[in-house]
């Protein structure tokens, strides 16, 4: 498979990697893009957006990124308390009144983002597209909502719910929606990013065609050692780790490819990039990019910081969360020890993305192969970021 692009710096190794997953099968379509100090030197494409139509990816492909997706909702309420707007220990009902029910009137908005507010499941009123695109049928559900645990005593993955949380109070605080938010205060300044929380219809015909995993690949992902106390829990519907998750969405994969998945605000699940723009946005949270900076570095510090660390109380793993991204450490995202101070977020269909501020690093892979576990961070990404790391770059 032949690849495009370009690469700099010494980071050649990563291209390999690319080209590898693709030699070995591993890959459908897919785009990779690292900047380093706020320039771009790795922007690589390759495969196919549409294989049945064999329709090539190109450096503008947009793909699906399921849970990479909350990275756009953090950012964008990170930037509003940058900007003085809102206040990490205010508590939520103070932005948003209705929120305070059911003894949640002391939930900061710090605890909501680093998921531990314990506001993780939908089933009293499973998602459905007509309640994507109504919004408030889901944040009406939620600000009703009793947590599942003490907020603060614990941290459990928000899967489903986290997106709506932060989305609300940016609307209540904005006064506009959060893709309208996040497209006029984030994108349009760095040079209008590829990056939709809900995608413009002139866009969708750049949209890459997912494939989802089969039984197989499925069945594979079921069997890493690490993560067996999570599937135990996610084939048991009376878990809260089933009930917080497959039981609180009445969409499956099957939609996958549907449009009214993308034209609908879906910001703990459904939004989509290209590989170039999610780089960018994040190269630009922890530094400038052409003069844009999102994050100044006080706040920084603050998101990178672990707010929550130790088993989680819906993957049933470990997990840390700083603010709003997750954090390495356990199955969801090994990294080497050394590694101190990374950000970021994986997604059901293969996309990662994270920044690392000591190195300058900010680091987007978007496949179309849908992952065979549950939050992305197969072994796709972790080859292309060992081979990052395994290069060694030494200014800073």
């Amino acid at each position: 498979m032949d690849v495009c692009g370009t690469v700099t710096g010494g980071l050649e190794p990563v291209m390999d990697v690319f080209q590898h997953n693709f030699a070995q099968g591993a890959e459908v379509g897919a785009g990779l893009a690292v900047y380093r100090h706020g320039e771009p030197v790795v922007d690589l494409w390759a495969g196919y957006a549409d294989p049945g139509a064999r329709r090539p990816w190109a450096h503008g492909t947009l793909a699906a990124l399921a849970s990479t997706t909350k990275t756009f909702a953090a950012g964008a309420l990170l930037l509003l308390v940058e900007r003085g707007r809102v206040d990490l220990d205010a508590p939520v009902a103070a932005y948003w009144p209705e929120f305070a029910q059911n003894g949640k009137d002391g939930i900061t908005v710090r605890t909501l983002l680093s998921h531990r507010a314990g506001l993780t499941s939908m089933e009293a009123r499973p998602v459905t597209w007509e309640d994507l695109r109504d919004w408030t049928p889901i944040t009406d559900t939620l600000a009703a909502a009793a947590p599942a645990w003490p907020p603060g005593a614990a941290h459990g993955y928000h899967g489903v719910t986290i997106g709506h949380l932060i989305g609300e109070i940016v609307r209540r605080v904005s006064g506009t929606s959060l893709s309208e938010f996040f497209a006029r205060e984030i994108a349009a300044p760095l040079g209008g990013l590829d990056c939709y929380v809900r995608v413009p219809d002139a866009e969708l015909p750049r949209l890459a065609t997912m494939v989802v995993p089969d039984a197989e690949q499925v069945a594979l992902g079921m069997q890493v050692p690490e993560l067996a106390d999570m599937v135990r829990a996610l084939n048991d519907p009376a878990t809260l780790t089933y009930r917080s998750m497959y039981g609180s969405v009445a969409i499956d994969w099957d939609a996958a490819n549907d449009p009214r998945t993308y034209q609908v605000e879906s910001p703990s699940m459904d939004g989509v990039a290209s590989a170039a723009s999610l780089a960018r946005y994040f190269a630009a949270l922890i530094g400038p990019v052409d003069g844009v900076r999102l994050l100044g570095p006080p706040l920084l510090d603050d998101v990178r910081r672990s707010h929550g660390d130790g088993i989680d109380e819906i993957l049933r793993v470990r997990t840390s969360w700083g603010l709003g991204f997750q954090l390495p450490g356990g199955p969801m995202w090994p990294a080497p020890e050394h590694l101190t101070g990374l950000f970021g977020h994986g997604g059901a269909t293969g996309s990662f993305a994270f920044a690392d501020p000591e190195r300058g690093l900010a680091f987007a892979y978007v496949p179309n192969r849908g992952s065979e576990l549950l939050e992305g961070g197969d072994f796709r990404v972790r080859g292309l970021i060992k081979a990052l790391y395994a290069c060694q770059p030494t200014d800073r």
